[in-house]
């Protein structure tokens, strides 16, 4: 059980120099020990927070050990307990998280107790950012037609949020139409230092999107985890994480004239990538971070999960302390942000002798090296250079189908399609241009590429430039702050004369949610087979992802954006060959268009003001019309709606009682699917649109639901029903049962017929049987996501057994009640003859105490086979989560 905190001999006073007390805090150097100074910053972080939430039970003194001796420990792979200071959500992720609270609140008022209680106990900022469709473009109307499509759609969603917003303390929710989640997280949420009743304690986040690591360009720790981990972490319980490595990222030098971030943000990913740092975290240090501005910091931050590390992480120092001020952080703040940080050896001072910090591994780049460059046309990391962009180009059609390939037959590169657009004879040809967005958290909080964009469009109107009208050009900033500074600059009607209207405030074409192209383009493409592309300033470019008819998609900058959407190709030299003719009939070349850094710096100082932050933000809490007119109920108990497609009351608190239910092992389970390596999250979670002939269809459609709403299973994803009819629907996935047949489909064992994976797992649950999954190496590897463990918990899989599991994912399975089990190395389902087509068993003590982390246990099938396999609850905290069963970091709160 928990005790006092043995550290706290160490717990300080911080002065403030101006009279008083900051607060109090967890002193480092107090600790007295050699080791801190040799930690790389970001370390230190997770240093202070198991100090400070040492209790002998969930943070132990042995966990603070281990990350002291983080040199010699981190190689070992050794695990450690980590509690954030907040919590960030979306509102993909942030439905289910307040469903399952509510649902908390009904258990607990359902025992007797006072449902009230039923609060996160770490602050929550949910952000609803993930749901503006870009339906209406190249209208200076766009935003407002945008967002009433927005809440036409989501109204249901919407108006859950609010009332959770109202009905829980410590749960912030920033309404819709306010911007990216990411960079309202930069410009308003992040607190850098919190103080919370006198306690001074560094800010860190865990979010449930990949790129929370953009606050990392500020010094705050973050990166982004599944839902059920950010539950967990809502309530109060650690994060378990492998303590890991620091690869420090020596910056040198200053940018040349006319790079760009997104320049250095994608030569960063693919030097990164080409090192290795998955599972482990950057740290940039050096003499170049002087020359760095806080938004390219936040837009190399942005792209970790691209380049594969859990966090890109710069320190805090003098350039952070300037950025809060800007964004109306007041002094008071600044101050003690600064005072705590020199006190708890967490600021980088450039004035003084460099630090002795040690790192796993080093890299280094001169940023006079970087030059102009795009991405594409599948993967984030595969950098291409401007000036070999045209060549790149012709190779991809040439090679054959893959990441760089499209194996189109050389009679066929030069075609060109004509076709009619609204009345006006049109072609397209391969690699011509269809979309265009300035788009994403990665560029859109930096004003210096931002107004950059805006200058090229300047520019290029000036001198007669036009976008092909059937280009769909579109502008989605960030926040409105990025609106108020190109309004004061004067530039944002270039922009619009272009096509690059603003049409909402969120995630847009980065994400899909690109809308329609016109149709009469869309036909040409499909009819004749073309290699369409994309051009966007966002983070991933994978195929499928950004538009189904854009086969090739480049990431780049936004003035670079703007360049190809006038260039309407990405076949073309910028060097030699004209982006287009002017009014007076001369050749426009890119070097035309193109401004200078002084040009950028001196927008940038006349436009980007204290006053515009402050303004947006304060705003934020006012709402809009639409949502402020949102009507919903003022109890702190949902009143659930059983006829609603999109909020459903889930059954994982039903018959819930005061006394934990106690280990459970498995008894004459069929397997309900048979895998081999490498089966993802992807594979396993519903995600992207609902497939007309899938059991969520079906669902739908006997709910009165047409077709046209159906919306995506990531807008639904309040509705537990649907998103256990879409739990291994993915169309790719290979299910040995099916006997080498690709598809979301299985075999009932004991009559053979072949079914949907739910429609098999409800027959087998209507049976009275347990279930259990078979699979190979790296199960659950992907993007960490709640309903890849929610779903299969909901169609009855009581166990996983599996070559290896990916370490988040394996987690999230124990948290829904599910044993991972890893057979014994060099032994998988073949070696030991297993078919899938037995009766497993699994027994485990009926005591908790019993049981212990990673020991042995016998499975046992109906055909007298026996094989042992180590059972992979990794923690006493997990032991204590299994105790309680399904969703038992929420239960063990109750």
């Amino acid at each position: 059980m928990a005790s006092e905190n043995p550290f706290r001999s160490i717990l300080k006073t911080l002065e403030n120099p101006n009279g008083g007390e900051f607060g109090n805090y967890y002193s480092l150097p107090a600790l007295n020990d050699p080791r801190i100074d040799k930690l790389p910053y970001s370390i230190r972080i997770l240093l202070e927070s198991a100090i400070r939430n040492c209790d002998e039970f969930q943070v132990k003194s042995k966990d603070v050990e281990k990350i002291l001796d983080w040199e010699n420990t981190s190689p070992n792979q050794v695990e450690i307990p980590f509690k954030p200071a907040r919590v960030l959500l979306q509102d993909f992720t942030g439905v289910p998280a307040v469903v399952d609270l509510a649902c908390m609140r009904d258990a607990m008022n359902s025992l007797g107790g006072d449902s009230n209680k039923i609060n996160p106990l770490v602050p929550v900022d949910l952000v609803i950012d993930h749901s503006v469709q870009v339906d209406v473009a190249r209208s200076e109307n766009a935003v407002q037609a945008n967002m009433e499509l927005e809440f036409q759609r989501n109204n249901e969603r919407f108006a859950f949020l609010k009332w959770g917003s109202n009905a829980f303390d410590n749960m912030l929710v920033v309404p819709p139409g306010s911007g990216i989640v990411h960079q309202v997280n930069l410009e308003y949420l992040a607190r850098v230092v919190f103080n919370t009743n006198g306690l001074l304690y560094p800010d860190s986040v865990v979010g449930t999107d990949s790129h929370t690591t953009m606050i990392d360009g500020l010094g705050v720790a973050g990166w982004g985890v599944g839902g059920i981990e950010a539950e967990a972490t809502m309530l109060g319980q650690p994060m378990s994480m492998v303590l890991p490595g620091v690869v420090g990222f020596k910056l040198t030098g200053k940018l040349r004239d006319g790079m760009t971030a997104t320049d250095l943000v994608l030569t960063v990913t693919q030097m990164l990538r080409k090192h290795g740092v998955v599972g482990k975290f950057v740290e940039f240090y050096g003499e170049g971070m002087r020359e760095l501005s806080l938004a390219d910091r936040a837009t190399i931050a942005n792209m970790s999960p691209e380049y594969g590390a859990t966090m890109g992480f710069f320190p805090v120092d003098h350039v952070t302390l300037q950025y809060l001020k800007l964004t109306g952080r007041s002094d008071e703040t600044v101050s003690m942000i600064e005072a705590y940080l020199r006190a708890n050896k967490m600021f980088v001072d450039y004035s003084e002798p460099e630090s002795k910090t040690v790192y796993s591994a080093n890299l280094e780049l001169n940023l006079e090296d970087v030059e102009p460059c795009i991405s594409g046309p599948k993967r984030p990391h595969d950098r291409v250079p401007l000036k070999e962009m045209k060549a790149d180009w012709h190779s991809c059609l040439d090679n054959r189908v893959g990441f760089k390939g499209f194996a189109v037959p050389k009679e066929a590169q030069s075609k060109a399609v004509e076709f009619n657009f609204n009345g006006t004879p049109a072609q397209l040809r391969h690699g011509d241009v269809v979309i265009a967005a300035i788009t994403s958290c990665t560029n859109t909080s930096n004003p210096s590429v931002m107004l950059g964009a805006a200058l090229v469009a300047k520019k290029a109107c000036e001198l007669g430039l036009e976008v092909k009208p059937w280009i769909k050009t579109s502008l989605a900033p960030g926040s409105g702050v990025v609106t108020k500074y190109l309004a004061k600059s004067g530039l944002q009607k270039y922009l619009n004369q272009l096509g690059f209207s603003i049409v909402g405030y969120g995630c847009t074409t980065c994400i899909g949610n690109s809308g329609d192209i016109h149709e009469a383009v869309a036909s040409a493409i499909v009819d004749n087979d073309l290699v369409a592309s994309a051009v966007l300033s966002g983070n991933r470019n994978f195929e499928g992802r950004v538009h189904p008819l854009t086969r090739a998609n480049y990431l780049a900058s936004p003035p670079l954006v703007v360049a190809y959407a006038l260039a309407g190709t990405v076949d073309i030299d910028f060097e030699t060959e004209p982006i287009g003719t002017g009014k007076d009939g001369k050749k426009i070349f890119f070097r035309d268009i193109w401004p200078s850094n002084k040009e950028v710096a001196e927008v940038v100082q006349a436009s980007v003001l204290p006053d515009m932050f402050k303004a947006t933000y304060e705003a934020i809490t006012k709402g809009n019309s639409m949502w402020n007119e949102l009507s919903v109920a003022s109890g702190t108990l949902y009143e659930w709606d059983p006829k609603s497609t999109y909020i459903h009351e889930p059954p994982y608190f039903k018959g819930m009682t005061m006394s934990p239910p106690g280990p459970h092992g498995v008894k004459d389970a069929y397997c309900l699917l048979n895998f081999g390596d490498s089966i993802t999250t992807d594979h396993i979670s519903p995600a992207g649109s609902i497939h007309k002939d899938s059991p969520a269809a079906k669902y739908l459609m006997e709910r009165g639901v047409d077709r046209r709403d159906f919306n995506s299973y990531g807008s639904r994803r309040g509705n537990d029903e649907i998103m256990a009819r879409g739990t291994f629907a993915n169309i790719r996935i290979v299910n040995k049962h099916l006997k080498g047949e690709v598809g979301p489909k299985t075999v009932h064992i004991p009559s053979g017929e072949k079914l949907s994976v739910f429609d098999a797992a409800l027959k087998y649950k209507n049976e009275g049987r347990d279930t259990i999954i078979l699979a190979g190496a790296e199960y659950g590897s992907g993007s960490s996501r709640d309903w890849a463990a929610k779903g299969p918990m909901l169609l009855g899989v009581k166990a996983v057994i599996s070559k290896s599991f990916e370490r988040i994912h394996r987690s999230n399975l124990v948290g829904m009640g599910i044993i991972p089990l890893c057979f014994k190395t060099g032994e998988d389902a073949e070696t030991l003859g297993l078919t899938g087509e037995e009766l497993y068993t699994i027994e485990l003590p009926n005591n908790v105490s019993e049981i212990k982390p990673g020991q042995e246990v016998t499975v046992v099938t109906n055909n007298g086979k026996s094989f042992t396999c180590t059972l992979r609850f990794d923690t006493e905290v997990e032991l204590a989560y299994f105790n309680h069963g399904a969703f038992a970091s929420c239960k063990s709160v109750i």
